[in-house]
């Protein structure tokens, strides 16, 4: 996100330092340049992604928020039935912060939200953030941290790790993977570290929770080695004890989320042998009456047990909610049960017995047709660690998935809650020149979807026949457009092949042995007679002339780069190859390939290479931060395009109004600021075409132009799903 020139300050303290944004909001709405007002919206897919976190507000009817592991954070609209995405005003230079690692609300104060921002606590990623805002997130303060967090590492379904103090809504507190518990007394703007009595393993997991239990707040540790105390707890600022008692071994080595009933002052744990989502074996749930100091084990069921195939029903528990209108009733969720299936247990008697709710429900994913996975029945969920039950209404429960969130109003049907939240991670964008629908996507975990409406999750679902995991490849024939081919992670082979323009696919007869285990980005020639296939670094590319019935490698292109076809001539193809910074062209229908220009940028393997339609050998290469070049001669030659700093992926779409020339869409730099632009004069002059409120972290995946509508164009995000934009 780039604000305008604040003033900082730093605070140390211990081990933490922070940096603070004082007295500037991060107003939505502010250009950087001068450009074309367009209107942005979601591609509608229904989700898809990891829901790591709901929290509803416990003092205001319909007030809900959500966060994801990579997609941002929501906020829930009632009114409207839909969620409103917070944080896509966060840019290119920050796409770090995109992942929401912690959210916190304050009881006291309504319209304050507070969230801890930070995908990745790796070398090479950036410190973590703390947004604050006073306005439901309508409006951001930011203070930079010093430390890192990590939104989509394992732990991400635990916490909240980020909890106004129920003392004091001026003092904050926030729990870090690897910097221990940090403190604010101002409302986030600054920090202190806090002394915690815990011995550090390397794990990564710090302080998996933190929760109020009347006036004492409880922080979980995760990195125990399940003989040592993992819950403490302070009735101060300054001074944590462990908490007596509490239950230790290998089905508690990791308390994972908490909730406290106010009504039986008890407090309620899950806990697992592993953070999750993954991997866990074993886990339970357990109960401090707080009062009393007294613990007792309320586990609805043993993990370790048989299952009817013979088989061992392995798992962890995940979210806790209590009714905070009726004593001694909540929910909580296993985790990571694939022979069972995971589910959600309910209570009314304090844990002493438990009903499963997944054993007397109704689904409907008519709404979101890809919950059917290729054609089976939606299954009651994976990966369930938020769980969240409504303040003012008893039956509305709500719990998030690695796909989406489902909610019920009355215990028995379910179905998804996810208008407005879109968290795909997507790969490849082909926008057909003809036909039903107008877009076709690639994305990670789901595959490939054909949008025939914008506005709606496909009703065809995921591509199936082969169903994909993700996809690695979707290419169109230029000259004949209803020919499409796909290549990703599938369930029965890694390639498929439709002469319906995407609306239905069938596996390729055969693929090579390389493609069970690598398989990568594929393109058809013009008029469908010829396939390539990539198979990622150090692995040879193969080729078909009868529709994947057979493949014979092709020595001479080049080992791991992405095949690009002619759009007009149907023997010619084109590759570059990264390792050497040359362009390889194929005048016999890739046959075989020759190097043309030489010299370029080497060493990234998502450099990207383009064929402008209806023209010949007319190739564009974004090149990053060594700007874009560009080829007339099919690759022999490159030369710079001048009006461009820097370029990450381009497209093209519908030519303006009198223009020869298609429009070009890039997202890349003309100055100092990476963002979305138009070119309607062949890459002389461009025009940014988003804003500061629209930015969506990283975008250099795709982006595509609509060859039917000019303006329009579809940009790949990796995490807020498919954007797309029109002018106003």
């Amino acid at each position: 996100m780039h604000a305008s020139s604040p003033s900082r300050r730093t605070v140390l303290a211990g081990a933490a330092a922070v940096t603070a944004l004082s007295g500037v909001p991060l107003l939505p709405g502010r250009a950087h340049a001068a450009g074309e007002a367009y209107r942005w919206r979601n591609v509608v897919q229904g989700g898809t992604g990891f829901i790591t976190g709901v929290l509803f507000h416990p003092a205001v009817r319909g007030l809900a928020y959500a966060r994801t592991d990579i997609g941002g954070a929501y906020r829930w609209e009632d009114r409207t039935g839909r969620w409103v995405p917070l944080t896509d005003h966060i840019g290119w230079d920050d796409w770090n912060l995109l992942g929401v690692e912690a959210m916190a609300v304050d009881p006291a104060h309504p319209d304050r939200l507070y969230l801890a921002l930070g995908t990745y606590a790796q070398p090479w990623a950036g410190n973590g953030a703390v947004l604050r805002s006073e306005d439901r997130g309508a409006t951001w303060r930011r203070t930079d941290l010093t430390v890192q967090l990590g939104a989509n590492e394992d732990g991400r379904g635990c916490g909240e790790r980020l909890l106004v103090d129920p003392r004091d809504s001026d003092t904050l507190w926030l729990g870090t993977r690897h910097d221990g518990l940090l403190r604010s007394g101002d409302r986030g703007a600054t920090w202190q570290a806090v002394h915690l009595p815990v011995t550090p393993r390397p794990t990564g997991q710090g302080i998996t929770l933190l929760v109020a239990a009347g006036r004492t707040v409880y922080a979980g540790w995760g990195d125990s080695d399940g003989t040592a105390a993992n819950l403490y707890r302070t009735a101060g600022r300054t001074t944590w004890e462990a908490v007596p008692g509490q239950p230790t071994g290998t089905a508690a080595r990791v308390p994972i989320r908490a909730a406290y009933d106010r009504h039986t002052r008890e407090l309620y744990v899950t806990y697992a042998d592993a953070p999750g989502p993954n991997g866990q074996s074993d886990g339970s749930v357990h109960k401090l009456r707080t009062t009393s100091g007294t613990w007792t084990e309320v586990t609805p069921v043993e993990p370790g047990g048989t299952t009817g195939d013979g088989g061992t029903d392995s798992f962890g528990y995940g979210g806790v909610a209590v009714d905070a209108r009726r004593p001694g009733t909540l929910v909580v969720s296993t985790n990571n049960r694939w022979a069972e299936i995971d589910t959600v247990f309910r209570s009314t008697d304090g844990g002493r017995s438990w009903t499963s709710l997944k054993d007397t429900a109704v689904f409907d994913v008519s709404e979101t047709p890809f919950l059917n996975w290729g054609g089976d029945q939606p299954k009651f969920g994976w990966w369930i660690q938020a769980l969240a039950l409504d303040p003012y209404d008893s039956r509305h429960v709500v719990y998030g998935t690695g796909a989406t969130l489902y909610g019920t109003r009355d215990l028995r049907h379910w179905a998804p809650r996810i208008r407005g939240l879109e968290e795909a991670s997507v790969r490849q964008l082909v926008s057909p020149p003809a036909g039903e629908a107008h877009l076709l996507s690639g994305s990670g975990d789901i595959g490939v979807m054909y949008h025939e409406r914008l506005t709606a999750s496909p009703s065809r679902g995921m591509a199936s026949n082969p169903v994909f995991g993700t996809s690695t490849g979707l290419s169109l024939a230029a000259a004949e457009p209803s020919y499409v081919v796909r290549a990703g992670w599938g369930d029965h082979g890694n390639g498929a092949w439709s002469n319906d323009g995407g609306k239905t696919w069938a596996p390729f007869a055969a693929q090579p042995a390389v493609a069970r285990n690598a398989p990568g980005p594929i393109a058809t020639n013009a008029d469908g007679s010829v396939l390539l296939w990539s198979f990622g670094a150090g692995h040879p590319g193969h080729r078909s002339a009868d529709n994947g019935t057979t493949w014979t490698e092709v020595a001479s292109f080049p080992k791991g780069a992405v095949p690009v076809a002619d759009p007009v001539d149907p023997a010619r193809f084109y590759a570059f190859d990264t390792t050497t910074g040359t362009v390889f062209a194929s005048t016999d229908g890739g046959l075989t390939f020759t190097a043309g220009a030489t010299g370029l940028a080497t060493g990234d393997a998502e450099f990207q290479l383009a064929a402008a339609p209806g023209r010949t050998g007319d190739l564009w290469l974004s090149l990053k931060g060594n700007g874009l070049w560009r080829s007339t001669d099919g690759g022999a030659t490159c030369t710079r395009v001048g009006s461009c700093r820097a370029s990450h992926t381009l497209g093209f779409g519908r030519a303006a109004r009198g223009a020869a020339y298609p429009a070009l869409y890039l997202v890349g730099s003309t100055g100092t600021i990476t963002a979305v632009y138009r070119s309607d004069d062949e890459a002389k002059t461009w025009t940014r075409i988003n804003d500061d409120r629209h930015q969506w972290g990283w975008i250099g995946a795709a982006v595509t132009g609509d060859p039917r509508v000019h303006g329009r164009v579809y940009l790949a995000t990796n995490g807020r799903g498919i954007q797309y934009g029109d002018p106003v």
